[in-house]
């Protein structure tokens, strides 16, 4: 296994590349975050209608 030729210290190297991150700005990273809140939310509310149409169909189909 070679050596690399410069040694850096493994934080510098992290801030290094933290400095050419592009962050975003207040309003899209609120923007966004209430997007990925909304389709959770729907997300759940689809899998919880689903659940409950199997359930009142097994309920009926097996209970009578």
């Amino acid at each position: 296994m070679e050596e690399p030729a410069v040694r850096q210290p493994f934080f510098s190297r992290v801030l290094a590349e933290l400095g050419r991150v592009v962050w975003p700005s207040r309003q899209q990273l609120f923007s966004e975050s209430v997007s990925v809140i909304l389709m959770v939310a729907m997300s759940a509310a689809v899998v919880a209608a689903s659940n409950r149409l199997f359930s009142w169909i097994a309920n009926r189909v097996f209970l009578g």
